[in-house]
């Protein structure tokens, strides 16, 4: 500071130096020779411009090194529609030359430099309006471009305060073919899977006309009006009315699924009377129960009352239950139907102790022709849960399955009471 002093009277120029306080301070000092003798100091106190300057500077460059490594092409145009700036990527994605993107270059120059074709031009069309239009409320604009050269880029555009306008391009062309590709796969899946449906369907009405052919005819058999038959006859005949009615029960599970895929199954609701169904159910089961030396303890809540439903399809719907719960019991065990009332749900459940079902298994139990390869007492067509749960959702209901391997299943399906 007293170099400061004696360097002002030996010079004759003026001159400024700057101060860095202690404190922390910083002056700018102007020394100003008088012609006639003297000195003139100026102090001036500038550390909180520095410091403006100094957050200013370290803001851009923040921002200019977020700007060049966006994965989105940006660029910002003034209100009088030239280039204020943009980065690498609006570059490299419009394959623009290095003279084009000098700033204060006009919209209409980048956009003749970018339009290589007509989606292009009707593209850079809609931005130069959006960057040039005059009216009061600017209006953002956002849309899809597919290029001749099969790159895809999503383009928008946003108002910003001073009149500019920001414009950002994405390339999600690797997207787009993923997008593309599922859409593909899951119209062919569909599609497969009708067809699927379509000729199970048919074939089914093929079949089921002589299959009631061979049941009838196989009943005037075991009758007594074609004359007696001994006694190996009559259990042959009595095998070909089992199997044909098996096959009869299969074609006729097919035949419900299909009326539900094509939407023209209707429902003949009435009054249901949950225990009488339950009761009905376990009858029409009462030689498998029996067979495999079951106990169906059955716990109807008498406060149900009746509700709204397709009575023929609830007692469809306990019939496989209750089958498949018993083909998965072990014998002289029991099997648990239990019914209560659930604010406006009627909950049923059926429940057996077997060894359950696990955990790569239960995701696929209502799939339609899955069964479990290890079986059960019965192997059947992997139909039966299939349709429990197109009956349930067809009366706007659901169904839950709880299993752990070694202690059990329990399927529990809720239905309105009003439909």
């Amino acid at each position: 500071m007293a170099r400061h002093v004696t360097r002002g009277y030996q010079s004759v120029e003026s001159f400024e130096e700057w101060w860095h306080l202690p404190d922390g301070q910083t002056l700018r000092v102007i020394t100003n020779p008088h012609p006639h003798g003297g000195v003139t100091y100026i102090y001036e106190n500038v550390t909180e411009r520095l410091d403006l300057e100094s957050r200013y500077n370290a803001l851009i460059r923040v921002q200019s090194e977020s700007l060049d490594h966006l994965a989105e092409g940006v660029a910002v145009f003034g209100p009088d529609g030239r280039l204020r700036l943009c980065n690498p990527v609006f570059s490299a994605l419009w394959k623009l030359p290095e003279d084009a993107l000098a700033d204060q270059t006009h919209i209409t120059r980048i956009s003749h430099e970018s339009a290589r074709s007509p989606a292009d031009r009707a593209a850079w069309v809609r931005i130069a309006g959006a960057v040039t239009s005059l009216d009061d409320r600017r209006e953002p604009v956002a849309d899809r471009l597919e290029r001749d050269d099969g790159t895809v880029v999503d383009y928008a555009t946003v108002p910003l305060p001073d009149g500019a306008t920001l414009a950002t391009f994405v390339d999600v062309t690797d997207t787009v073919k993923v997008e593309r590709a599922l859409k593909e796969r899951n119209l062919a899946l569909e599609e497969a899977d009708q067809l699927k449906t379509a000729f199970i369907g048919h074939v089914s009405y093929e079949l089921r006309s002589p299959l009631t052919t061979i049941i009838g005819f196989t009943q005037l058999l075991t009758g007594s009006g074609v004359g007696p038959l001994n006694e190996k006859q009559r259990d042959y005949a009595s095998y070909i009315r089992s199997s044909s009615e098996a096959l009869l029960a299969i074609i006729n599970d097919i035949l419900d699924l299909t009326t539900v895929d094509a939407g023209i199954m209707e429902l003949e609701l009435g009054s249901v009377d949950l225990a009488a169904v339950v009761a009905a159910a376990t009858e029409g089961l009462q030689d498998r129960i029996k067979e495999a030396r079951l106990t169906v303890a059955i716990d109807i809540a008498p406060e149900i009352g009746a509700f709204t439903a397709d009575e023929k399809r609830v007692r469809q719907v306990i019939y496989n239950l209750l089958a498949n719960a018993i083909t998965f019991s072990p014998e002289d065990d029991t099997v648990e139907i239990h019914g209560r009332r659930d604010g406006g749900d009627v909950v049923l459940s059926v429940a057996d102790h077997g060894r359950g079902i696990s955990e790569d298994q239960i995701d696929v139990v209502f799939d339609r022709f899955v069964s479990d390869p290890t079986g059960g007492r019965r192997r059947g067509a992997g139909l039966g849960l299939a349709i429990v749960k197109s009956f349930v959702e067809l009366h706007g209901g659901s169904i839950d399955i709880a299993s752990e391997p070694g202690a059990g299943t329990t399927v529990t399906v809720r239905l309105p009471l009003r439909q």
